[in-house]
């Protein structure tokens, strides 16, 4: 997840729905992009795509390739390290590899440098995306996918992570915003009118500074909301669902950079990073967040859950999910005392939902509610056989990727319905 600090201007303007923080229009931020603008005389802007803290992305028609692509526009203060991942993922060191998780990362078409009036930005340019699958479960009332959509997607969300921690790479920030959905087949057929037809036209709100003044040079005179692309979670179906694991601005090199702090979306970080901050995150860290990604992908609700949480709420998540920590985690974490018994059971709060109660409560019943087919108890248990594992407090517990593919559920449940994309 990007964040971003320091930008403070004093100017400030009337928010924007759906639209970035208009006060990082200001020098080493935004450039600002109208619709119709021509990039590196052949991309021409024809929507807006989102926008994370480092850039903003747009969709644009290639005029020499005739088709979509996507152009990520960079602040002029962004880090140009994540680009450098990417390019590594998609040129690998060994040219000859041929894993499906290869398929899964945007390759890097094109990239060029903008200059204008808040600094330089680097751009680049990838095949487009529908969605991601945060955004097309919004998009759903009841927010569950098809129990065999869900398997191959959490079969390609492994694929991939196997992909790239075999390059070296910690992605650093897996969750269901960072995963996209590639777009239909078909999409570079529509006609720029057929486009907005069907998706709706750019829709420009007037930027208005709250001070009543003009704008500076490098602020757009209208904001624009994100196009949707996707579809409501439940009517996706196989074989459809075609993955892109995206935003590797966490992303790191295990043999050559050590990271300590983790940026992960703390409801989903894993408990090293808090419990042992000396030790440099690893491949591990992703296997937490993984786990923690995938039961999102087959459940309704998250398996840790805490709105505006604080690390003691979430360690007591993991305690009542998972039982206690280990004992010297456990001696050192002061907010205990208050809040557990030494055996581990909860003290002055409602019950505990365990694992299993999670488990019925935010898969199998919305699933029955909804209609839609629930796990039966074989399955089930392979599940939990599998995640168990990967939600190991200690990190050096918890299995790899490759491991991860070879689980029962993995073999006999997920990677079928990813072989019927494949066929």
């Amino acid at each position: 997840m990007e964040t971003n600090e320091g930008f403070d201007t004093g100017l400030l303007y009337e928010p924007l729905e759906g639209v970035e923080r208009l006060e990082n229009y200001r020098p080493g931020g935004y450039h600002p992009i109208q619709i119709g603008d021509h990039f590196h005389g052949r991309y021409r802007v024809v929507h807006k795509l989102g926008h994370g803290s480092y850039s903003t992305a747009w969709l644009a028609r290639d005029e020499q390739a005739h088709k979509y692509v996507a152009v990520k526009v960079c602040t002029a203060n962004a880090n140009p390290k994540e680009v450098d991942i990417i390019s590594t993922l998609t040129r690998p060191r060994c040219p000859s590899v041929n894993h499906p998780g290869k398929m899964m990362v945007p390759s890097i078409l094109d990239g060029f440098t903008i200059r204008g009036p808040n600094g330089n930005h680097a751009c680049y340019v990838t095949a487009p995306a529908s969605a991601s699958l945060s955004g097309v479960r919004d998009g759903s009332w009841i927010r569950l996918f098809q129990l065999d959509v869900a398997r191959s997607l959490a079969a390609q969300l492994v694929l991939v992570v196997d992909y790239v921690h075999a390059q070296g790479i910690v992605h650093g920030d897996l969750h269901l915003g960072n995963i996209l959905l590639k777009v239909p087949p078909n999409f570079d057929q529509l006609s720029l009118n057929q486009l907005y037809e069907k998706y709706g036209a750019p829709e420009l709100d007037p930027v208005v500074r709250l001070d009543g003044n003009p704008l500076p040079p490098g602020v757009p005179s209208h904001g624009i909301a994100p196009i949707w692309l996707g579809e409501a979670s439940e009517e996706i179906t196989l074989p459809e669902p075609r993955i892109l694991l995206t935003d590797f601005g966490e992303a790191f090199s295990h043999s050559e950079e050590q990271k300590y702090e983790s940026r992960t979306p703390l409801v989903i970080r894993s408990p090293e990073a808090r419990f042992e901050p000396n030790d440099p995150l690893s491949f591990s860290s992703d296997i937490w967040t993984l786990a923690c990604t995938i039961w999102s992908i087959i459940a309704q609700r998250p398996l840790f859950e805490g709105f505006l949480a604080t690390e003691d709420d979430m360690t007591c998540e993991h305690v009542d999910t998972l039982g206690v920590l280990p004992l010297e985690w456990w001696r050192r974490w002061e907010a205990r005392r208050l809040k557990f018994t030494e055996d581990g059971k909860p003290m002055n709060r409602s019950p505990f939902r365990s694992w299993d109660d999670r488990f019925e409560d935010s898969v199998q019943q919305p699933r029955r509610d909804s209609g839609i087919p629930s796990f039966d108890a074989r399955e089930r248990e392979a599940f939990f056989d599998m995640l168990g594992p990967m939600l190991s407090f200690r990190p050096e517990n918890r299995p790899t990727t490759k491991q991860i593919l070879e689980s029962e559920w993995m073999l006999k449940w997920a990677l079928p319905e990813y072989g019927k994309i494949e066929r």
